[in-house]
């Protein structure tokens, strides 16, 4: 338990840097740059190495393809819970797709790891794959919903390259055509990078959160479906799985993952109140200290 909590404050300590940097550099740093630059390019060496990783055969599909099954189905009873409470359309697609996007790269990789071990790294990566894919899908399409039109949303889908670049990726990956380890390399600094810049914006944006900007019905709608909806729907529905007892924990340990700092960055990007977003992903982070220990003890029994 206590290396758990360790590689969850180790995490942590970007998103104080990024904290600390707005606090004392205040309007030197635009945030907004540093996000078109993690969204527009380093993202992009994440994904493309991501997906090199290691060769994809059907013994691994099977638990992110379960793990977009569950969020497909949240997200169709989320979409229309969020119409029956929410009359604007930003809190609308907010509540609609927020705790559907999870920390599964940030988090979920080294959690997994700490929780089962190096044997589970290739399915939290590809889960993590799958994430990045709900992301600049629904994701782009429910944030850009408030400011552009039903074709305009999926315009933007297009518009992204990280999604163009995983195809390219997946193409090499499935004629197994390996890169030069000099590349690879190269890949995995911009990759990292890719991850600490996402954790800075998200201690720079969290410098701006204040009581005010916390948006209660929001909070409690999104957290609600976070830590409680959207576990005990995985928890029964891979019970009806074939997987084994480690890979239907590391499907639930990778629900479980509080909100990711992606929704901070589309939400910027379309202007689609990234404070509020901002904020509930500072409580998802908080609350999800205390419900790891309720993720830990529901794995132990599958």
């Amino acid at each position: 338990m206590g290396s758990i909590f360790l590689a969850i404050l180790s995490i942590y300590v970007f998103i104080l840097v990024g904290y600390s940097a707005k606090h004392i550099f205040k309007k030197k740093l635009d945030v907004k740059s540093f996000n078109l630059l993690s969204v527009y390019f380093l993202q992009v060496f994440l994904t493309f190495w991501g997906l090199l990783q290691r060769p994809i055969d059907t013994e691994l599909l099977l638990a992110p393809l379960i793990y977009a099954g569950i969020i497909s189905i949240a997200l169709v009873l989320t979409y229309f819970l969020a119409k029956q409470l929410f009359e604007d359309d930003k809190e609308r697609s907010i509540a609609s797709i927020a705790a559907l996007i999870g920390n599964t790269g940030n988090l979920g990789i080294p959690l997994g790891i700490a929780i089962f071990g190096p044997e589970s790294i290739p399915f939290t990566t590809l889960i993590n794959l799958i994430n990045i894919f709900i992301v600049y899908t629904f994701g782009v399409y429910f944030y850009s919903r408030g400011n552009f039109s039903i074709k305009e949303s999926i315009k933007n889908i297009f518009k992204l390259p990280v999604l163009w670049f995983a195809i390219i990726a997946l193409s090499l990956n499935f004629y197994q055509v390996e890169l030069p380890k000099e590349i690879m390399s190269a890949l995995k600094m911009g990759a990292y990078a890719s991850i600490v810049l996402q954790l800075i914006i998200l201690g720079m944006y969290l410098h701006s959160v204040r009581l005010k900007h916390i948006n209660m019905k929001l909070m409690i709608h999104v957290n609600s479906i976070k830590f409680i909806f959207l576990p005990i729907l995985a928890f029964f529905l891979l019970q009806l799985t074939p997987l084994s007892p480690m890979i239907k924990g590391i499907i639930l340990i990778e629900i479980f993952m509080p909100l990711a700092v992606t929704n901070v960055n589309l939400g910027s990007l379309y202007g689609c109140r990234p404070k509020d977003i901002t904020a509930l992903i500072f409580i998802s982070s908080l609350l999800f200290l205390g419900f790891s220990f309720f993720a830990l003890y529901a794995i132990k029994l599958f």
